[in-house]
C-alpha cells in the first residue's frame, strides 16, 4: 500500500503544478456577482446547506438559521448543553449535524431544527474524534484520532464499518480537518499532509497532496477550497491544479463556505452571500 501512495504522490507532483487564471472577472472558471448581506451582527460559527440557507451561530449562544433572502426561519437555543460547538455538517438540510468535540457527542437537527437525536461516541469507544462528516446514507463518518481509523456509526453509535489502522496503511499520523461524503468517495483533509480519498467500504482509492488549503468541498467531482488568497481547483485525474486570486472581502475572512452556486464569507459584520458557479474544467 505505501508503494502504491507514493505512486499517487509521485505522479499527481509532476503534473499539478498551479496555473493561475487572470482573474475573476475574466470569467475563465467562475463567476462572483456583488456581495449580499444574510446576517448582521458578530458570529462563532457558520455554515450553508445547498439549499441557500445558512446556519449562524451568534454570539448570545444561538443557532439560527436564516433562507437565501436573509430571514430568520428557526432557532436552537439548547447549543451549550454539550459545551463548545466545534463543527456543523448541513450537507443534508433535513439533518443539520452539530459536533461537540469536548463531550464527544453528536446532535443531529431537523430541518426546523428541533433536536431528533444525539449521539454519545464514547459508548462506542471513540474518545478523539477529530473529523466528523453526514454519510450519504445519513449515517456518521468519523475519524477516530486515537485508533487512527476512519469509521462510519449509525444513529445509535454502532459502528457499521472502519478502516485499517491508517498509520500502517500510511506510514504516518493523519489530523484531518475535514471529513467530506460525496460522488460516492469519502474525502478526508488533512492540512500538512493532503487529501485522501476511499471508498464507502473504507479502501484508500487516492491521496493528493493538496496542502495548506481551508474550506474544501467538492463540487461536480472537482475539489475546490482556499488557499491564503487564493481559490483552489483541481478535478482528480486532470493535468492542471488552478488557482485564482480572491476579492479582498474573500481572502481575508476566517471562515468561508462553499456551495454549488454560492461563496459564503464570515466577516466582523456578519456573513454575505457571492452568487457563484464553477465552469467545468475542459
Amino acid at each position: 500500500m505505501r508503494a502504491v501512495l507514493n505512486i499517487l504522490l509521485t505522479g499527481f507532483v509532476l503534473c499539478g503544478h498551479a496555473q493561475p487564471d487572470t482573474g475573476m472577472q475574466q470569467n475563465s472558471a467562475a463567476d462572483l456577482s456583488s456581495p449580499v448581506r444574510l446576517y448582521t451582527g458578530k458570529a462563532k460559527l457558520f455554515t450553508a446547506d445547498n439549499l441557500g440557507n445558512i446556519y449562524v451561530l451568534t454570539q448570545a449562544g444561538q443557532l439560527i438559521k436564516y433562507d437565501s433572502q436573509g430571514d430568520s426561519l428557526n432557532v436552537f437555543n439548547d447549543i451549550r448543553r454539550y459545551g463548545t460547538l466545534y463543527s456543523m455538517d448541513a450537507t443534508n438540510p433535513m439533518k443539520v449535524l452539530l459536533y461537540y468535540r469536548d463531550f464527544s457527542a453528536l446532535v443531529m437537527l431537523d430541518r426546523f431544527l428541533n433536536r431528533v437525536n444525539t449521539i454519545d461516541l464514547r459508548k462506542a469507544g471513540i474518545f478523539q474524534a477529530k473529523a466528523i462528516g453526514l454519510a450519504y446514507d445519513n449515517n456518521v463518518w468519523v475519524f477516530d484520532e486515537q485508533s487512527a481509523k476512519l469509521k462510519k456509526i449509525d444513529e445509535n453509535g454502532r459502528i457499521l464499518n472502519e478502516t485499517p489502522d491508517l498509520r500502517q496503511v500510511l506510514g504516518m499520523a493523519l489530523s484531518p480537518s475535514s471529513l467530506t461524503d460525496r460522488d460516492g468517495l469519502v474525502y478526508l483533509y488533512d492540512r500538512n499532509n493532503g487529501l485522501y480519498l476511499f471508498d464507502y467500504y473504507g479502501t484508500l482509492k487516492n491521496a493528493l497532496p493538496l496542502k495548506d488549503w481551508s474550506d474544501i468541498t467538492v463540487i461536480n467531482k472537482t475539489i475546490v477550497g482556499r488557499k491564503e488568497d487564493k481559490f483552489m481547483r483541481y478535478t482528480p485525474g486532470s493535468l492542471h491544479l488552478r488557482e485564482t486570486v480572491l476579492p479582498p472581502g474573500i481572502g481575508r475572512s476566517a471562515n468561508i463556505c462553499i456551495t454549488q452556486e454560492s461563496i459564503y464569507v464570515l466577516d466582523e459584520q456578519g456573513v454575505e452571500r457571492y452568487s457563484f458557479r464553477i465552469k467545468p474544467e475542459l
